[in-house]
């Protein structure tokens, strides 16, 4: 038996405006949208164009206000090819919440303040 990484999840609070975020800073695009007639949740697939791993938004019409992200320890976790181009567009963007200069790594967040960390790529062989 073997288990392999199909998406994760998170829930937003305005669709367009995530999708927006997603393609800006991590150029991730749509891949699948899932928007049932009734209008109650949206969901939709963003994807690398490189892994098979997605990132689920989900959009719920009736939520206004913003999720629990409790102590936001969880996060996602993005690696890149050249960090220094990477680290100027996040600057640029204003998007940046934390650095960890000794570990080389630091972190944006999105419209809903959810983290995602940004480290270099590695040959991991």
């Amino acid at each position: 038996m073997k288990f392999t990484f199909a998406h994760n999840n998170i829930n937003v609070l305005d669709l367009e405006k995530s999708i927006k975020f997603y393609e800006e800073n991590l150029g991730l695009k749509e891949t699948r949208r899932i928007q049932p007639e009734h209008g109650e949740f949206t969901l939709v697939f963003m994807g690398d164009g490189v892994t098979p791993h997605r990132l689920e938004l989900t959009y719920l019409r009736d939520r206004k206000e913003p999720y629990n992200l409790g102590d936001n320890e969880f996060h996602l976790a993005f690696e890149v090819d050249d960090m220094e181009a990477a680290y100027e567009l996040h600057k640029k963007n204003g998007v940046i919440c934390y650095e960890n200069k000794q570990m080389g790594i630091y972190f944006i967040n999105d419209p809903d303040g959810y983290w995602i960390e940004i480290i270099p790529r590695k040959n991991r062989e």
